[in-house]
């Protein structure tokens, strides 16, 4: 894949559906805080944030991992499912990112 198709296509592509979906679903499962869904799993797991999050990514990466097995067993998933799958793990990666600044801005400002 030429470097051209790969970032007219391909990334700007995933960035679009980041910020679609991302925008799309703060209306659907935050509760005022864009992490609060994350923040009420740990609650309810005694874990933190961000393990509760690493649970719910859990279940994409597996279906991932059952499409590569599928893939090298000579069949292939629709690219839809693909791109559904991807998208999401790269969704649950920034919404991680976002715990982590979450978490270092507490920190910071319990410092104060």
């Amino acid at each position: 894949m030429n470097a051209e198709f790969f970032d007219e296509h391909v990334v700007k592509n995933r960035l679009f559906e980041i910020e679609r979906t991302l925008g799309a679903k703060a209306d659907e499962y935050a509760r005022g805080d864009r992490l609060s869904n994350f923040k009420k799993a740990a609650s309810l797991l005694g874990c933190t944030p961000e393990r509760a999050l690493l649970g719910f990514v859990t279940k994409h990466i597996v279906a991932l991992a059952d499409f590569v097995n599928d893939l090298e067993a000579g069949e292939c998933q629709p690219m839809s499912r693909w791109t559904e799958k991807t998208g999401d793990i790269a969704n649950y990666m920034i919404l991680l990112e976002a715990l982590l600044v979450d978490r270092a801005s507490g920190e910071e400002q319990s410092k104060d």
